[in-house]
């Protein structure tokens, strides 16, 4: 029995993220977040999304392609849980996994056919670093997919915005006013660990082009920079 099985690269995301430190630890919690599904050349074939426009959401299976762990552990510690309890890896979304897959449920704002890029979907709520592979597309169906009685373990609702976040004027006009919202609503969420609760410390992450520094004391976070990255 052959139990390998090659995948293949069908496109790429381009989101706003340059790393993994920000992104959302589910998807869909900042809706504002845009990305682009950038089909390989192979698949930048119109015929293979026809229909795919009726659809309001899709599922996007991917690749952790970020992460450097070599094997797996039975036991993962979630943040939602605040870093200290262990529970098995297949209860959670750990990206440390025996086979580094993700899977993510993303609203389809629209289809376009371009002239050099092939289709592109535009989406929105995506939790993807730029450049995420993706393996599989598939349509959102609500009938099937929608489970309301559906129990939630450990996460069963959705996490509390926790963080009030300030920007200084000087910053504001940096990026586009739909991008610095989105960036508010990441910040909001507070992608700090769970373990770290230090007022002296200045957190950053890359957004959007630009290194973006911070602290947080008690449930303020306030921008301390925004420059751009390099390269």
């Amino acid at each position: 029995m052959n139990n390998s099985l090659e995948m293949k690269i069908i496109a790429r995301i381009r989101t706003d993220f340059g790393g993994k430190f920000g992104i959302p630890r589910q998807s869909g919690i900042v809706p504002q977040l845009r990305g682009e599904i950038v089909f390989e050349p192979e698949y930048r074939v119109p015929e293979a999304v026809r229909g795919l426009e009726e659809y309001s959401h899709i599922w996007l299976i991917w690749e952790f392609s970020e992460n450097l762990r070599q094997g797996w552990s039975p036991t993962v510690r979630p943040p939602r849980l605040g870093g200290n309890t262990r529970m098995g890896v297949f209860a959670t979304r750990s990206p440390f996994r025996p086979n580094p897959l993700g899977l993510s449920c993303v609203e389809l704002d629209s289809v376009e056919l371009t002239p050099d890029r092939g289709p592109v979907l535009h989406v929105l709520g995506a939790d993807m670093v730029d450049g995420t592979p993706i393996f599989d597309i598939k349509p959102y169906i609500p009938y099937a997919d929608i489970k309301p009685d559906a129990a939630g373990g450990f996460a069963p609702a959705a996490p509390e915005t926790r963080l009030a976040v300030t920007v200084p004027p000087e910053f504001e006009a940096l990026m586009p006013a739909y991008k610095l919202d989105a960036l508010r609503q990441v910040l909001a969420n507070d992608p700090r660990p769970s373990y770290q609760n230090d007022p002296e410390r200045v957190y950053g992450l890359t957004f959007a082009g630009y290194n973006v520094k911070f602290t947080v004391s008690e449930n303020v976070l306030s921008i301390a920079d925004i420059s751009p990255a390099e390269g």
